[in-house]
């Protein structure tokens, strides 16, 4: 058997980026977490934003611009008074029931 194979296994202090810290056993002295069984929504019952490389943030503002898109077309259509869909001539109105039509071909 080759002597000194294995890594030292010693007492760590593990500690949580909420300030929970905790021991247990490890080849490493100091480990740091983001989570742990004191904070994380599971074992809480609350829930909490987990960002990892700033997703969230890009992903609220993608959103922010897209709303306010959204925003900024449903007032220029409230201003123009027209859908955007809508065609530009006007449609003749329906007889209201009672009324004679009128037929403008006389034969």
């Amino acid at each position: 058997m080759k002597k000194d194979l294995h890594p030292e296994y010693m007492k760590c202090m593990v500690t949580c980026a909420c300030g929970n810290t905790f021991e247990t056993r490890s080849t490493v002295e100091k480990i740091h977490i983001e989570i742990c069984s004191q904070c994380h929504p599971f074992y809480t019952g609350k829930q909490k934003l987990v960002d990892s490389a700033g997703r969230v943030e890009l992903f609220h503002r993608r959103y922010r611009k897209l709303t306010e898109k959204k925003k900024a077309d449903s007032e220029k259509k409230s201003s123009t008074g027209k859908k955007k869909d809508e065609p530009a001539a006007a449609t003749k109105a329906k007889p209201a029931a009672g009324e004679e039509v009128q037929s403008s071909d006389k034969s």
